[in-house]
């Protein structure tokens, strides 16, 4: 198989939640804020496109309220499943005017229009503060599988998400999350994370059954620089790099009744349903157990002395 026939599909998901960029803006002095990330990004992305001709990219935002395609947007063709540009693209490109690569500039700016009209659009008047990552990952393996579809019949496609986390972890997505990651796990797709703050469980997992990379980024102003080094490679060329070891994986699972991360807990030998509390009745699958409790001790009798 010639190279022209193997596509290499990067998806590069960006968690976007306004109440932890504003937080960050606000609190710290280095002052490393959203559009600096983003900026990031899109060199990475304008990197895996000159490193081969037929390398795709697709750049997914992971908001409060929704997930969004930032690349390939609103600006590209329906019919152009690969995101090359068309002529109606290419009639709106901005032009060359610094020695840019035409089409590389119209990547970046219609990233920028997405994620202006996705923050503007923003209402936190809801209790939903939460980034929708599980979301945000099931829509990527739904492009993949679209790109998929799209093949020729000599082409083949190599895929892998990375996902760039900046809030907290969410409980209550543990099961969606899960499902997705076996998912990625059978269609042998990697799962690459890049953590800005505070360790996520649910991504260490994820990197390590799918066979990514996940790595905390010490300095938050270097970003661009772990991600050139750690997650622009692809499978095949890390094998040659000295890479950040791997970490200790948190296998902790959610409790289905409070979506607690637990380490004892009680299992649903029917469905598998997993408690924090013991339950007579599963509330999964509504099975009773027959609860087998000690045998109760009679109580000896008292021989009654007779008097004499």
């Amino acid at each position: 198989m010639s190279a022209d026939d193997e596509l290499s599909l990067l998806i590069v998901v960006l968690d976007t939640n306004p109440i932890w960029w504003g937080k960050r803006a606000l609190g710290e002095a280095e002052q490393f804020t959203l559009s600096k990330c983003i900026d990031a990004v899109m060199v990475l992305g304008n990197s895996h496109l000159l490193m081969n001709r037929t390398n795709k990219l697709a750049v997914i935002a992971s908001h409060t309220q929704e997930s969004r395609f930032l690349y390939p947007g609103k600006r590209w063709a329906a019919a152009d499943p690969f995101g090359e540009g068309g002529p109606s693209m290419e009639s709106n490109c901005s032009g060359s005017k610094d020695g840019k690569y035409e089409l590389l500039t119209a990547i970046n700016d219609a990233i920028a229009e997405e994620i202006k009209d996705l923050m503007t659009k923003t209402d936190m008047k809801g209790q939903q503060t939460e980034t929708l990552l599980a979301g945000s990952l099931a829509k990527a393996l739904c492009y993949i599988n679209k790109m998929g579809k799209d093949l020729k019949a000599n082409q083949e496609i190599k895929s892998r998400i990375l996902v760039i986390k900046a809030a907290e972890d969410s409980a209550l997505q543990y099961m969606n999350f899960m499902n997705v990651i076996f998912a990625a796990q059978k269609q042998s797709i990697l799962i690459d994370a890049c953590v800005l703050d505070s360790d996520s469980g649910l991504l260490q997992q994820a990197c390590d059954i799918t066979g990514g990379i996940y790595l905390k980024v010490p300095h938050m102003p270097s970003l661009l620089q772990y991600l050139l080094w750690v997650f622009l490679p692809d499978i095949e060329q890390r094998s040659q790099l000295v890479l950040p070891p791997p970490v200790h994986v948190d296998y902790r699972a959610a409790c289905f009744c409070h979506r607690n991360l637990i380490e004892i807990g009680y299992v649903c030998s029917v469905c598998l349903s997993i408690f924090c509390n013991f339950s007579p009745i599963c509330s999964t699958c509504e099975t009773a157990f027959k609860i087998s409790l000690p045998p109760v001790m009679k109580a000896k009798k008292k021989k009654l002395k007779v008097a004499a």
